[in-house]
């Protein structure tokens, strides 16, 4: 048994295998239930005492190298299919990542926002379902106002008035409840009304009105101020006139336009040869409209004015559809890329 385990000893330290094929065939015939090794364990419960003392040692020292041997052909199997050359060549460029736009609506607003901000203006936000006092009784609507049919909002209940806001103007409404002047905010949100959806309309859109309730606010303050905004916005050739209007909540009201940034006021098909182009509605707070937000009118005056972001961004970009802004076409979204 002792030459039977010196010859196996130099087989096993020869042993290679270069597959894992080869590696499960030399673990089966050395350790395997009926491998060499086993078989030999058998004879040596048959030996005698003497040839057991001599023999053990060397039987069990066999087994622990075949084990380490084993794992020694498998660890470097390992090494040598890790170390194998890849199929995948980094030094080739990666795959090209396409990135994101934002929204021609978000840009737009943000950059609103952005120029009203370095005039002190914050930003205030409210519900999109109102009730009729927020949208309607507390700005002034009579109660034969076309805007309280259901032709012209989306109602959700009647008695009492419950209905998809019209206006941001809603929101004025409850900075005015909830606290005291000076006041001076933004109010941008989406808003709702019931009409046929066209080039140049949608039930859906949104706006940015604006606020500044003080002492001693004049309408010389409004017109500076949107003065600022145009040129900011628009370029700073940019010239304004208000044009009288009437809205429920302001008094004294108006339109105002700024000169074409397309033609420069000499007159195109956007400004429709006019040389203006009208972007926003804007007034002097109406005095009721304070006190029904519990508001001394004596004391404090106040300006508001409210632009679609729709139509600044169809002006910024020149877009001729409105309903291109809400198709979600990528298309047309990834031509704002450059914009963000």
């Amino acid at each position: 048994m002792t030459e039977k385990i010196k010859s196996l000893w130099a087989e096993i330290e020869s042993a290679v295998a270069v597959n894992e094929e080869e590696l499960e065939a030399l673990r089966i015939r050395l350790v395997g239930k009926k491998g060499i090794i086993p078989a030999l364990f058998e004879e040596f419960k048959s030996a005698s005492t003497e040839e057991k003392r001599e023999t053990g040692k060397l039987l069990n020292d066999l087994k622990n190298k075949a084990q380490e041997k084993l794992q020694q052909l498998k660890d470097s199997m390992g090494q040598s299919v890790s170390g194998k050359a890849s199929d995948l060549d980094l030094t080739l460029p990666a795959d090209e990542l396409s990135l994101g736009s934002r929204h021609p609506i978000n840009i737009v607003r943000n950059r609103i926002i952005e120029i009203f901000a370095r005039q002190g203006f914050t930003v205030s936000y409210g519900p999109e379902v109102e009730d009729d006092w927020h949208n309607f009784t507390a700005l002034n609507f009579p109660e034969e106002h076309p805007a309280r049919d259901m032709q012209d909002t989306f109602f959700i209940e009647k008695k009492p008035d419950i209905a998809l806001r019209t206006h941001t103007s809603s929101v004025q409404i409850r900075v005015m409840e909830n606290e005291k002047p000076p006041l001076k905010t933004l109010a941008p949100g989406r808003v709702f009304r019931n009409e046929a959806v066209s080039a140049r309309a949608h039930c859906i859109f949104h706006q940015i009105e604006g606020l500044y309730v003080d002492k001693n606010v004049s309408l010389a303050d409004l017109k500076q101020t949107l003065l600022y905004f145009s040129r900011e916005m628009f370029g700073k050739n940019t010239e304004i006139r208000l044009r009288p209007s009437f809205f429920p909540f302001t008094e004294p009201s108006a339109e105002m336009d700024i000169s074409c940034m397309i033609c420069g006021g000499k007159g195109c098909n956007i400004c429709k040869y006019s040389g203006w182009v009208e972007i926003l509605g804007c007034g002097m707070v109406d005095p009721s409209v304070l006190e029904n937000c519990g508001i001394d009118s004596k004391t404090y005056s106040g300006y508001a004015f409210g632009m679609g972001v729709e139509r600044i961004a169809m002006l910024q970009y020149q877009i001729k559809d409105i309903r291109l802004l809400f198709e979600n076409d990528i298309r047309f979204l990834k031509q704002f890329s450059s914009a963000i």
